[in-house]
């Protein structure tokens, strides 16, 4: 096929073109694992971090030398755009609400606004990192939070330990009026904020929809894949392909596949060659090693990606990326391992 550039991979991977080989990154990537990471956030709360706009573009850039990716993701937060909606908010270090979103009249108090108005750092870290990735033809990868997933976190008010969330479970048998119209207002929210993000410069997009597991398959037809269905065909995968992601959900693969995304990411929990068979020919797949995998040995971990690609030899394409973002205790040495790896499949 000749030399691809890193972008070319990237999208032509998403798109279920044919590569030479597949690309990598991780979620996580600029974080905490990294001492460089830790250098440039030293005194900075996590949210002004977000809006220091020569902070994240260094963090964001961080890895690309670091540890060998080939993609970057903007550093943010998915709770971002929610401040944009005049949510009070504080991260501690999760976000926590001052007031949590329970009532009609509440969910009437967010006010969707253009988000380049609303959260303008955003775009223009996007536009700083797309102007320093172009010369290397490194792909710029931009993301939001999926309605369910925020909306865990805006009727709770925080993140819940126990990752049941029974305060929005609550909402949809008690009152799913109101339910519905958070999650519809959420849906807006998030195809204008992606859409902003690809003007901005990003040319792939990921969707996190990281507690939609909480939900049994038939919650998840009822409640979620609607409103996923609406953001795939809102936001302009023309320009950008888009990635849809959820942590531990083995049993909500054939749903997501059918909100239509050009890339499913799968947890660690979902077995990958079982994704292949499921997804066929209408999805590119990305995933998907356990991050604790990176505490192993070297040779085990060239071992472990190719065992994975092995798994998805039949896929229409592949993104090699962990199973969940990389923790605080992730050892560089394991993240350079695991980028080298993949490199290795292309030798």
């Amino acid at each position: 096929m000749g030399d691809l550039t890193r972008a070319e991979r990237m999208l032509r991977a998403c798109r279920g073109e044919s590569v030479d080989r597949p690309p990598v990154w991780l979620m996580r990537q600029a974080g905490r694992y990294l001492p460089e990471y830790r250098a440039v956030r030293a005194g900075v709360d996590f949210l002004g971090m977000c809006r220091d706009v020569d902070r994240a573009v260094e963090v964001s850039l961080q890895p690309l030398e670091l540890v060998g990716t080939e993609a970057v993701i903007l550093f943010s937060d998915i709770f971002v755009p929610v401040v944009g909606l005049g949510v009070d908010v504080d991260f501690a270090p999760g976000p926590v609400l001052a007031k949590p979103v329970r009532t009609a009249a509440d969910v009437e108090r967010l006010v969707l606004r253009d988000p380049r108005e609303a959260v303008p750092y955003v775009f223009e870290i996007l536009g700083r990192l797309r102007a320093a990735l172009d010369p290397q033809s490194v792909p710029l990868i931009g993301f939001a939070g999926a309605p369910f997933t925020l909306a865990t976190y805006l009727v709770r008010g925080r993140g819940d330990p126990d990752r049941k969330y029974p305060e929005l479970r609550q909402m949809m048998a008690e009152t799913p009026e109101v339910a519905r119209e958070l999650l519809a207002r959420l849906a807006e929210m998030t195809i204008a904020y992606l859409n902003a993000q690809i003007d901005a410069g990003a040319q792939v997009v990921q969707l996190f929809d990281s507690w939609c597991g909480i939900l049994t398959e038939a919650e998840y037809r009822e409640w979620v894949l609607p409103v996923t269905r609406t953001i795939v065909a809102g936001v302009d995968r023309s320009r950008a392909p888009l990635i849809l992601f959820a942590s531990d959900a083995p049993h909500l693969v054939s749903a997501m596949l059918e909100t239509g995304p050009d890339v499913l990411s799968v947890g660690a929990s979902v077995d990958l060659a079982e994704a292949v068979r499921l997804a066929g020919g209408r999805a590119s797949l990305q995933g998907n090693l356990d991050p604790a995998d990176l505490a192993r040995p070297r040779d085990e971990i060239f071992a472990r990606v190719a065992e994975m690609a092995a798994q998805v030899a039949a896929a229409r394409g592949w993104i090699v990326n962990l199973g969940h973002g990389c923790t605080p205790e992730t050892p560089v040495a394991g993240v350079r391992a695991f980028t080298d790896a993949v490199r290795a499949l292309g030798a």
